[in-house]
This record gives C-alpha cells, sequence and structure tokens, in this order.
C-alpha cells in the first residue's frame, strides 16, 4: 500500500512529532492514501512561510501489518460515535493520550469542524452529527504513534510540489 506524506522537507525517515496543537488521531507522523490530500498538506504548509516549495513523501505500507497480533491498531472505516469521541477526547482533552501503535480512519477537515462545533455546542446531537459526517465524502489518514510503527514504512521517493 502506498502512502503520502506531505511537508516542506524530504522525509526519508519518519520520526514521532509532538505537535503545538491538537490533532485528530493525537501525535505522531500522519501519512495518507490520497496524494491529492498530501498535496493539499503541503499547500497549507506553504501558506505561512518563505519556502516556494515542499515534497510529498511516498512510502510503502505492508498491509499485512494490519493483521499482525505485533501491533496495537485503531481502525476506522467511516465516521462513527467511536471516530468522533476519539477525535474530540485528542483535540479537547489536555491530558488524552492513547497506547495505539496505529490509527487509521477519516480526515476530520473544516466541514467537519464545522459540524463537530456544531455538537459540541449542543446544536445538533450525536445521531444528527453521524448522519450529517456519513454525507462527506472524507479522505483517509494513517497515523504512526510509535517508534515501533514507523518501522512498518519504507521510503520510496519525494515529490517536489
Amino acid at each position: 500500500m502506498k502512502l503520502y506524506h506531505g511537508s516542506l522537507e524530504v522525509v526519508k525517515v519518519p520520526k514521532i512529532l509532538e505537535s503545538d496543537r491538537t490533532l485528530d488521531f493525537g501525535s505522531g507522523f500522519y501519512t495518507t492514501s490520497s496524494l491529492t490530500q498530501a498535496r493539499r498538506w503541503v499547500a497549507i504548509r506553504l501558506k505561512n512561510t518563505n519556502h516556494r516549495f515542499g515534497y510529498v513523501n511516498e512510502f510503502e505500507f505492508e498491509e499485512s501489518i494490519l493483521s499482525s497480533s505485533h501491533y496495537k491498531i485503531l481502525k476506522f472505516t467511516a465516521p462513527t460515535e467511536e471516530w468522533v469521541d476519539f477525535i474530540i477526547s485528542n483535540r479537547s482533552k489536555d491530558q488524552f493520550k492513547h497506547d495505539y501503535d496505529i490509527v487509521m480512519g477519516p480526515v476530520a477537515n473544516d466541514r467537519v469542524y464545522t459540524s463537530l462545533t456544531l455538537f459540541e455546542s449542543g446544536f445538533i446531537n450525536k445521531s444528527e452529527l453521524i448522519n450529517e459526517l456519513k454525507a462527506y465524502k472524507l479522505v483517509d489518514q494513517v497515523l504512526f504513534h510509535t517508534e515501533k510503527a514507523l518501522e512498518c514504512l519504507r521510503f520510496c521517493e519525494a515529490i517536489k510540489v
């Protein structure tokens, strides 16, 4: 399986990074199977820098690892109550930490955040939120949360964007 990571630099050796902001699945190394989404991530990073270009780093990920008992994996195939709870916990609970090696699921984009805000403010209930989110076409993201998980990635190439 090909996975992509958008960055301002070539990333031959991925690292677990602690972010200064809250993220959907917590800290770690984020990838996606969508080349288009990775290009968007590069464009977002370029906006507030003096860099003229960035890179989409391509990695090979062996999918058989997903059925391995050596890794603790959490996989969301669609927006569900559990997915919403997990994202809200990662984004709003200061001391929340999970122990998964790899987390997979939909990206919570700007439209999703608007809906989450409506839910958190009490304007819609969780059932209404899930129904609305299922109507969105969401791309995936794969978080490598531990050093052990990073060993599953093999660098292929960096595409200048």
